[in-house]
């Protein structure tokens, strides 16, 4: 609902037609998708005992989820690029953060996202399975799902460590060298308060990348110790599909007046 709210309050309120205000109502839409791609049939399974998936709806799950999560990475990174051009270059933030630059870097943020994990999949849907059919998740997540192929995996291994590498690892890398930039010309600035000031503009998404790499680190860390029980690997994949996207719309609300405003302005309008 918070994510919604947020989307809503992006579309109907001219004073959020910024960019940064588009690239935060992508992020919620990323977000819904992510825990209605999840949630749904894990209440199935908790609530009905309705542990049973199709071979197609698993892969097709298995797809929208991850396409979500390479897609949160680069982002993130677009984010972050926003605040360093407000921030280092204000003079040129108009002309460089235009409404087809931000449509463009945002199609292509889905498509080399979509291409990548599409490709993967169907490479991993051409193995034999014609083992174990149990997957000990909650949903279908590519690294349970690979262990099930009767085949050898390496290439597959190789190619899903790549994938993270460029599109998980290398935005991180440029979000961090993008801050330390910002950090820089924020403490050139005389005032304190102007500091302050500064720095508020990009601390929310400071606190949303943190959390999302953080529980991206805590889920994926507990996949490579297969000593781990399978009630520690679901406990991990809530950080990612619950608690980070619950998350995002507080950070944002609970920091940015304009967000506040629009959002009341949305529930009073529906109300």
């Amino acid at each position: 609902m918070g994510n919604i709210f947020i989307l809503a309050a992006v579309i109907m309120d001219l004073r959020l037609h910024k960019p940064m205000y588009f690239f935060l109502g992508i992020l919620a839409a990323l977000d819904i998708v992510y825990t209605t791609t999840t949630i749904p049939k894990t209440l199935a399974l908790l609530l009905n005992n309705d542990n049973t998936i199709s071979f197609i709806a698993c892969f097709t799950q298995m797809c929208i989820l991850h396409i979500v999560g390479l897609f949160e990475c680069l982002l993130l990174l677009v984010m972050a690029y926003d605040r360093y051009v407000a921030i280092c270059s204000p003079l040129h933030y108009t002309s460089i953060m235009n409404n087809k630059f931000n449509i463009q870097i945002i199609v292509i943020c889905f498509l080399s996202s979509s291409i990548t994990i599409v490709s993967s999949s169907v490479f991993t849907a051409h193995f034999p399975y014609n083992g174990p059919n149990k997957i000990n998740h909650r949903y279908c997540d590519h690294f349970f799902l690979s262990r099930l192929a009767c085949t050898d995996i390496t290439p597959l291994s190789i190619l899903v460590m790549c994938i993270l590498v460029i599109f998980v690892l290398t935005p991180f890398l440029l979000v961090i060298l993008s801050y330390i930039n910002i950090i820089k010309m924020i403490l050139k600035i005389n005032s304190a308060a102007g500091r302050w000031k500064t720095f508020s503009t990009c601390s929310s998404h400071i606190m949303v990348v943190f959390i999302y790499y953080l529980s991206l680190f805590i889920n994926y860390s507990m996949y490579t110790v297969d000593t781990y029980s399978e009630n520690i690997h679901v406990i991990g994949s809530i950080f990612s599909t619950i608690l980070a996207p619950a998350l995002n719309p507080l950070i944002y609300t609970l920091r940015n007046k304009d967000i506040q405003e629009a959002v009341k302005t949305f529930i009073k309008v529906i109300l």
